[in-house]
């Protein structure tokens, strides 16, 4: 499922990254790569702040759509 139907408080394992390279090496990064764990802190009309690797990213929700969890 996309990380943009996680809920707040939720945490998954990013199974895959979708799109053009040079999306999937922008969030590859920042920390979004396959097999990492990524909490959802909260979420406002699909916008989400994340908490990855001990660290808070903010992301669109079209790049959410893009990482598979």
């Amino acid at each position: 499922m996309p990380l943009s139907l996680m809920k707040s408080g939720e945490s998954a394992v990013i199974k895959k990254i979708t799109g053009r390279d040079d999306i999937r090496n922008f969030l590859a990064g920042i920390g979004f790569v396959e097999g990492e764990n990524v909490t959802v802190i909260s979420e406002i009309a699909g916008d989400m702040i994340l908490s990855i690797k001990n660290t808070r990213i903010a992301l669109s929700k079209n790049m959410t759509l893009r990482v598979i969890v």
